[in-house]
């Protein structure tokens, strides 16, 4: 039997990863499954005692494994769309369907205190932001190690497109100290890890480029100069592990240097607009469709 072929995306971080405060249209609410676009529901897979993943057609509530906030304009709930219609529109680039992981939670980052840290004891209590507890770095590395034997059993093979990260940004609350001492070793753990259970997948950061929300919270700069020493952090990342890139979301054409917010963000000066998120999603897409392209030929 002939195996089917299938392509892995996967999003994760704080609340840019969830799509915080970018509710979908109605129109634009998948409620009818995606025909060609898969992702594991909360319902079916949100545990730690789950030995296969459970895929369902993708719809744009549910499939973010760990905050309950749903319908929004994430990158994950965009790319669906996109890739879908992709497909219908006759597939011309022979798209093969995605299969999309996410799992974010808002306000948390990687430092101590934070749901990503790597040495958080195992703990999952579902719910909305403000009551979901999760511990994301080893409940995250339950669900890839349960991946390779998910697309084994149905005879598929699978190459995972992406690994996004969009996160960071609670974490200048910490000292400079700190951050200097400690981040990139906490980073490096975990991206170590990921490497022990996905293999060697793209790994993208995103950079942190909201410097007025920066400045709203600490006038002193305390903050801002936190956010520079994390994308610092992502840029040794770069350098130290072949598979890992840093995103520069300020390469969106719209993007305005000078005004407050850069044409990036809502009104809180950091979470990205939807009209961005779209935009990145449609690079994915678009940036899928060239590297296959060009490997074909």
């Amino acid at each position: 039997m002939k195996r089917r072929k299938a392509a892995v995306w996967i999003l994760l971080g704080q609340s840019n990863a969830v799509g915080h405060g970018l509710p979908m249209t109605d129109d634009d609410i998948i409620r009818k499954p995606l025909e060609n676009v898969y992702g594991l529901h909360r319902n079916r897979n949100q545990s730690f005692d789950s030995r296969e993943l459970v895929w369902e057609n993708y719809i744009s509530s549910g499939m973010n494994l760990a905050e309950e906030q749903d319908n929004t304009y994430s990158i994950a709930n965009c790319l669906a769309k996109q890739w879908q219609m992709q497909i219908d529109r006759g597939n011309p680039h022979g798209l093969p369907d995605l299969y999309i992981i996410q799992i974010a939670i808002g306000a948390e980052g990687v430092t101590e205190g934070y749901m990503w840290h790597p040495d958080r004891e195992p703990r999952l209590i579902p719910g909305m932001l403000g009551t979901v507890d999760i511990s994301l770095f080893p409940f995250s590395l339950h669900i890839f190690r349960l991946l390779a034997q998910s697309f084994a059993a149905h005879n598929t093979e699978y190459d995972i497109i992406g690994v996004h990260w969009r996160g960071g940004e609670n974490d200048v609350t910490q000292t400079k100290e700190y951050l200097s001492e400690h981040l990139e070793d906490t980073y490096a753990a975990i991206i170590e890890a990921f490497g022990d259970s996905l293999g060697t997948p793209p790994l993208i950061l995103h950079r942190i480029v909201c410097p007025d929300r920066m400045l709203d919270m600490d006038p002193t700069g305390k903050c801002l100069e936190n956010m520079h020493e994390i994308n610092r952090v992502f840029d040794r990342l770069q350098d130290r592990y072949r598979n890992v890139t840093v995103f520069d979301p300020r390469s969106y054409p719209q993007y305005e240097e000078g005004i407050r917010g850069n044409g990036l963000f809502i009104e809180d000066m950091v979470h990205f607009s939807s009209d961005v998120n779209q935009w990145i999603a449609n690079r994915i897409l678009e940036e899928y469709i060239h590297n296959t392209t060009r490997k074909d030929n």
